[in-house]
């Protein structure tokens, strides 16, 4: 495991290192863990079937000499550029720039996988820049419906509209709010959603691979800090969401203060159900204590998505349902 920590870009902090070890609990596993984060990401992207389908994509894209791979049989939608590119070379093709297909980490679409936003539905996108999953849900959704798309950002927010433009996506309002601050003043006019999606602000633990920095910025302080907010932005949305309407919560990392422990402060509140959920890849379950902290056996339906089982990036993904007001 040392050889590998070594060749790290930052040297992950020791207790970073020490927690891994206690998530994992196997010394081939852990190493496992460490020996992925020196290799790059595979490069994916979503179409947009909007504008095109899978197999007209794939034809214009190996015209370019690329090596497509497709590898969900039920989601189409999803490929792996195979190919070497040089750099920038995915983001510069007319295909992408005519939103014809939007570059996104495989682990990322999984939220939206789960959620199973449908035509005619109202969905909240809470924290929603720069739009991968809301032009994702957009597409499932084949413009038919509405989409409240928020983030607090003014240049994310600005990306966030690029990308909807871009995309074709017309049945999407873009707002600037804070979170618990956007809900609560849906909640006061009366407003009600049948999905959520709380893609909360993180850590990015599972980002190691593709944003090295966070081995920099990551202290257990932060994942206190953010665990506070996600908590409060999680227990608002609920607030506005339908009764048997359903909530995703999902983070870019592992940490159960910002995981299990965000979902767990919302089952002692309110009377939400975690729903399981199947996803095309390999999944753990949720834990069900860490450390002194012990939460519901009914956590284990989360999944845990950690970046050296599938060869992707790192998520955590549970889906709620609400039965009552």
């Amino acid at each position: 495991m040392k050889k590998y920590i070594e060749k790290m870009k930052y040297m992950p902090k020791d207790k970073f290192i020490g927690r891994i070890e206690l998530l994992l609990n196997d010394k081939k596993d852990v190493e496992e863990f460490f020996k992925k984060c020196i290799t790059a990401p595979k490069k994916a992207i979503r179409v947009n079937t909007l504008k095109i389908t899978p197999d007209k994509l794939r034809k214009r894209l190996e015209s370019y000499g690329w090596k497509i791979k497709q590898p969900f049989k039920d989601y189409s939608e999803v490929m792996i550029v195979e190919s070497k590119l040089n750099p920038g070379e995915i983001g510069k093709t007319k295909e992408h720039i005519l939103g014809y297909y939007y570059v996104q980490e495989i682990t990322s679409m999984m939220p939206i996988f789960a959620l199973k936003p449908k035509k005619g539905e109202v969905l909240l996108d809470l924290c929603a820049a720069p739009g991968s999953k809301t032009t994702q849900s957009a597409a499932m959704m084949e413009n038919e419906g509405s989409i409240i798309a928020n983030d607090l950002s003014v240049g994310r927010i600005s990306i966030l509209s690029s990308n909807l433009e871009r995309c074709g996506v017309t049945n999407t309002i873009v707002t600037r709010e804070a979170g618990s601050d956007l809900c609560m003043k849906l909640d006061k006019q009366g407003f009600g959603f049948d999905k959520i999606l709380v893609d909360a602000p993180c850590s990015g633990e599972g980002n190691i691979r593709c944003s090295p920095r966070t081995c920099l910025e990551w202290s257990e302080k932060l994942l206190k800090s953010l665990s506070r907010k996600q908590k409060r932005l999680l227990e608002e949305a609920w607030k506005i969401l339908k009764v048997d309407g359903e909530l995703i919560y999902s983070t870019c990392t592992y940490s159960p203060e910002e995981n299990e422990s965000v979902v767990q402060h919302l089952l002692d509140k309110f009377d939400a159900k975690i729903v399981d959920i199947n996803l095309p890849i390999k999944t753990r379950p949720g834990i069900s204590e860490w450390k002194d902290k012990f939460f519901s056996k009914e956590l284990k339906k989360a999944k845990r998505i950690y970046h050296h089982d599938n060869d992707m990036e790192g998520f955590f993904v549970c889906k709620l349902r609400k039965s009552k007001n």
